[in-house]
Order: structure tokens, then C-alpha cells, then sequence
């Protein structure tokens, strides 16, 4: 074929091409724009140029038959004001885009029947890490990994909710939104008290945020400050304000921890690089200095001091990554000394965890939430947060172990409570017949009088489920507390989609996936290669934190 030829039909391909891209311009009058979403469909980039400010671009599946479900993006700052929205080409999809002030949906909104009752999930799209947690004059912010168009990972923003009790959220409009720079991996904030950063503009005190510019050929740590509570976020005009590719030679370069390190009158950064942790200094949360790295971990750092048995006398600093594998030591400031190897708290589908910063020193609490790897089959949305947990260092046998225990402020969502003693399994299940609800807190002392295990279940799957010849806990491997005298402590919380085993008074815990139903026996407990007494039995129907 000539090359005329072949260039000619090139050209008409093009034009073909962009023949299909479809533009449109309309009026804000309502808060939000509702999306159809199929995903049947290819992801294709949608265009909304934004007057005044950076145009928000995303790739959406927008439906070109019966929508799957429907997404939306909060227009609300537009109010009045033209905006443009373009895509690559028509379908269906495009000509049911519409405004409303409630999104597609919104009659069932919390009550879906795979949405978790007593955990935090977004109204609509993806969620993993927690982000920027963080606690300011009453509120407690919780930003997160968010893809508002999809109930799959892409397009990262900011998601944010806040809740005064940690228990109950009001989910807010995203906070972070992709830029030139990249799309918005995770991070920390904190609040500037002394305004270092001379962000402050008001009498409000500056929130700072560090987060992670992730783009195809690097990632870069960048800061965004807030004057109004977090409600709004501008991003530095000197981002980044660490740039470490070159000196690392790799791409993985992500997830800040900020906080304020008084001793040494510092803010320290801990950040993921290449093989392990890094620890930079600053004056003024813009200018960063390294200081020192700790190699075997991988991203998501999380740091933070804790007394020993409750003793402000007798400190340890915690060091982990994603996967919650830690270590203990000290730190001056500059570089973190490990005393211990590698240890372990929980195993599961639980990821990336971070604690909040800022919670007042009369309190006193390092207060955990994990991202839940959890699968709410056939929504809008997808993952979840694990319910808050407290940590403390206490000494065992073994040394000095990191625990981890639901906060005490879940007793706010009882309803309906159960209490017995001294129970033998058939005694037990008879009287859990008497329980009703789908979503529960259990506590219970369990004494193992003969032979090497048993079951604790619920519809048929089992929630607990201790092997003491091969020392397993639901399959993982857990020797137990004071094994020698046979008695098992467990906290176990039930939502819709998920389960979390809290062992000996949080000295090992772990999260699941909670299974389709087997049958429509409830609670019971079973007895295969073992005998065991119930010493004590707790059941708590829980109120939905949507009501």
C-alpha cells in the first residue's frame, strides 16, 4: 500500500476519533453531579472544567446500557457558575447526567443491604488507607484513599469524614483532588499550632497536610494547608517539597507521617523510601532535612510513643508499616534504635493503619483505624474502616508486646445485652437462641477441659476457631496468653460483611471477611477433638450508627 495512502487513512481515523469526543457546558444550580456508571464499559477520561480553580479530570465506566449503579462529584463551590464537561465520545451515559441536590440513591443510603452498620464506609466508589487522621477542637478527621466513580482502585483523592466520638461520621466533600502533579497517595496531617508554616490566616489554627504526588514516573511528597477546620485545602505553591528519586534510584517514595517531636522542638517526617523508613527534620513543614533510615518495612509508616504498663516513666516508640509487622525502640529525635525484631499484633484483612495525631494529652489515647480489605459484594461502594482501637504496651513473658483493644466508646451502641455464666456448650447455644439482630459485640471466657480444640460459629461460619496442638487461631499462629491454665479471652464484633477477633485482652486480634450465611442457626458453639466450659458469655445487639 502507498504511503499516501496510508497516511490518508491514519488521518481519517483521527478524525473519526475525535468526531466522537462530546463537550457540554451547563449552569450549577444544584450540589451534585449524578453519574450513571456500567462496568461493562472501558474507563474513558471525563473532562469538568472548573472556573477559578483546577479542572477536575477522572476516568469513569459511564454507562452506555443500564447503569450499574450511579457515582456523583460535589459541585456545590459552583453554584451559579458555568462549568464544562467533555468526554471522549457518546453514549447512553452521557445524556443522563444530571443535578440534583441528593445523590442517585439516596432513599437507601445507609441502609444497603451489604452496608456495614458500626464501621465507616463511603457513600459511593472505592476507599482504602486511612489518611490525615487527625483530631482538632472536637472533631476527629478521617480523610482516606477515595475513588468517588468507581467501587474499584483508581483516580486517588482525599475522601474526609469527621466525627466527634469516633463512632458516628458525617461524610464531607473530597478534600484532595488529583493535580499536574499526581493523583493523592496517602499521608498525614497535623494541626500547626505555632503556624511554623505560616499558613495561618485567621484565628482558626492551621491544618497541614502531607501527602504523596503519585504519577507514572515518580512520587513526590507535597503539603496542603487548611484555615477553615479542614474543610478546604490549598496546596503549597512550592510542592514538592521532597524529591527523592535521584537519590534513591526507585519510584517507591510515598506516604508521610508527619508530627511534632517536642524534646528537639522538630517536626518529623517518617517516610517510606525504597526498602524501609526514612526520618527527616523541619522548622517550618516546608523545608525537610534527612536524618536517618531504618531498613525492612514497606510504606504506610506509622510511629509513635507509648508508656509500658501505663508508666509515663517508661517509654517505648512503636514503628510499623502496612502490614502492622513492628518494632520497638527509642528515638532521639533523628533516628529510631530498634530493641526488638519484627513482631506481629494482628493478622487478616486489615492494611495500611495509621493512629490519630493531636488527641489531647488529658486523654491521652493512641487510638488505630485500619483500612478493611473487606468486599461489600454488589454495591455502590467497596472497603471499609476497621472499627478504632486503643493501643497500649504491657509486659508479657515474652517481653514487652504492643495490644490493641476496641475503644470503650463502643458501649454507646448497645442495645439489647445478654449475660450468662458457667455454660456448657449445649446450655450455651440454647440460650443464644434468645439473641436476634445482624450486627453484635461478644466477649467471653472459655476454659478448654479436655482434648485440643473448638468452634465458636455464627450461620455456620466460624468465628473463632482455636487449635491449641498446633497453637492456631482462626489459622494463624498464636500460642495464647498464660496458655498453661487453658482459659481464652476473645472480643469479637459482627458487622454485615466483616469479623474481628480480639484475643486475651488485645493481645493478638484478627479481621475477616464475614461469609454468606451456611444455614440459620445463629450463634453456637461446637465441640469436635475438645471439651470446654463457658466461664463467661457476652452478647450485645448493636445500633446501627446510621440511625
Amino acid at each position: 500500500m502507498k504511503k499516501s495512502k496510508i497516511t490518508l487513512l491514519l488521518m481519517l481515523a483521527i478524525t473519526s476519533v475525535f468526531a466522537q469526543k462530546v463537550k457540554k457546558e451547563l449552569v450549577v444550580t444544584h450540589q451534585y453531579l449524578n453519574i450513571p456508571v456500567e462496568h461493562a464499559r472501558e474507563r474513558q477520561r471525563m473532562h469538568l472544567k472548573l472556573p477559578g480553580t483546577d479542572d477536575r479530570s477522572f476516568v469513569v465506566r459511564l454507562s452506555d446500557g443500564e447503569p450499574d449503579y450511579w457515582v456523583f462529584t460535589d459541585v456545590s463551590a459552583f453554584i451559579g457558575k458555568t462549568i464544562e464537561l467533555e468526554y471522549p465520545k457518546k453514549v447512553k451515559g452521557w445524556d443522563q447526567i444530571y443535578q440534583s441536590d441528593e445523590i442517585n440513591g439516596a432513599d437507601s443510603l445507609y441502609k444497603e443491604s451489604n452496608r456495614p452498620q458500626f464501621h465507616f464506609s463511603t457513600r459511593r466508589g472505592w476507599i482504602n488507607d486511612p489518611n490525615g487522621m487527625v483530631y482538632y477542637d472536637g472533631e476527629y478527621h478521617l480523610f482516606y484513599q477515595h475513588n468517588p466513580y468507581e467501587r474499584n482502585w483508581e483516580n486517588m483523592h482525599w475522601g474526609h469524614a469527621v466525627s466527634k466520638d469516633m463512632l458516628h461520621w458525617k461524610e464531607l466533600p473530597d478534600a484532595l483532588y488529583p493535580d499536574k502533579i499526581g493523583t493523592m497517595f496517602s499521608g498525614t496531617a497535623v494541626v500547626d499550632y505555632q503556624n511554623t508554616s505560616g499558613f495561618r490566616t485567621g484565628k482558626e489554627d492551621v491544618i497541614v497536610a502531607a501527602y504523596t504526588a503519585d504519577s507514572p514516573d515518580t512520587e513526590v511528597q507535597c503539603i496542603a494547608y487548611s484555615n477553615d477546620r479542614g474543610r478546604t485545602f490549598s496546596k503549597y505553591e512550592g510542592n514538592p517539597v521532597i524529591d527523592t528519586k535521584a537519590k534513591w534510584g526507585t519510584r517507591n517514595l510515598r506516604d508521610p507521617k508527619l508530627f511534632w517531636h517536642g524534646e528537639s522542638g522538630k517536626w518529623v517526617m517518617v517516610l517510606f523510601e525504597k526498602t524501609g523508613m526514612s526520618f527527616y527534620n523541619s522548622g517550618n513543614l516546608k523545608d525537610w532535612e534527612f536524618q536517618s533510615h531504618t531498613l525492612g518495612f514497606w510504606e504506610c509508616p506509622e510511629f509513635f510513643e507509648l508508656p509500658v504498663d501505663g508508666n509515663p516513666e517508661d517509654t517505648k516508640w512503636v514503628l510499623y508499616g502496612a502490614s502492622g509487622t513492628y518494632m520497638l525502640g527509642s528515638f532521639d529525635g533523628k533516628r529510631f534504635t530498634p530493641e526488638t525484631d519484627k513482631l506481629r499484633y494482628f493478622r487478616g484483612k486489615m492494611y495500611a493503619a495509621q493512629t490519630f495525631n493531636n488527641i489531647p494529652q488529658k486523654d491521652g489515647r493512641r487510638i488505630q483505624i485500619g483500612w478493611g480489605q473487606i468486599e461489600q459484594h454488589g454495591m455502590p461502594f467497596n472497603g471499609m474502616m476497621m472499627f478504632p482501637t486503643e493501643f497500649s504496651l504491657r509486659t508479657t513473658r515474652d517481653g514487652v508486646r504492643l495490644y490493641s483493644e476496641p475503644i470503650a466508646g463502643i458501649k454507646k451502641l448497645h442495645n439489647k445485652s445478654y449475660r450468662w455464666e458457667n455454660l456448657s456448650p449445649a446450655d450455651a447455644n440454647a440460650k443464644l437462641k434468645e439473641v436476634g439482630g445482624d450486627v453484635f459485640r461478644i466477649k467471653m471466657k472459655v476454659k478448654l477441659l479436655d482434648g485440643t480444640e473448638f468452634r465458636f460459629k455464627y450461620n455456620g461460619n466460624p468465628l473463632v476457631h482455636y487449635d491449641m496442638n498446633w497453637n492456631n487461631l482462626n489459622g494463624a499462629f498464636y500460642g495464647g496468653d498464660q496458655i498453661d491454665n487453658f482459659t481464652f479471652y476473645y472480643e469479637i464484633l459482627v458487622d454485615r460483611t466483616s469479623v474481628e477477633v480480639f484475643a486475651d485482652n488485645g493481645k493478638f486480634s484478627l479481621i475477616s471477611q464475614l461469609e454468606g450465611a451456611k444455614n440459620k442457626n445463629g450463634f453456637e458453639f461446637e465441640e469436635n477433638w475438645g471439651s470446654i466450659r463457658i466461664e463467661e458469655l457476652e452478647v450485645h445487639e448493636l445500633k446501627s450508627i446510621w440511625e
